[in-house]
């Protein structure tokens, strides 16, 4: 989709100026970005190549990254039995 189109769907059908939309994209693309790096960070920590590859390749707007990072990351699988890794 270009660029164009996202500007004249939003324009046009909600109202908002093609700078409003710039900003929104370049805040979304930041907030990812942030979201992302802290997730395949930790992924690399645990050395989790699975979850590195899914992260890296699927955008979700920071939704994935923010549920390894806070709950897939503090799971451990082993003896197929869910067990949760706690720190005191």
């Amino acid at each position: 989709m270009a660029y164009e189109d996202i500007y004249t769907i939003l324009g046009e059908y909600l109202g908002i100026t093609a700078g409003a939309t710039l900003v929104l994209v370049m805040i979304l693309s930041i907030w990812t970005l942030v979201w992302k790096g802290l997730a395949l960070w930790k992924a690399s920590k645990k050395n989790s190549i699975p979850w590195f590859v899914i992260i890296l390749i699927i955008n979700t707007i920071g939704i994935l990254e923010i549920l390894y990072i806070f709950v897939f990351s503090k799971m451990s699988f082993k003896n197929k039995k869910l067990k949760f890794n706690k720190k005191k």
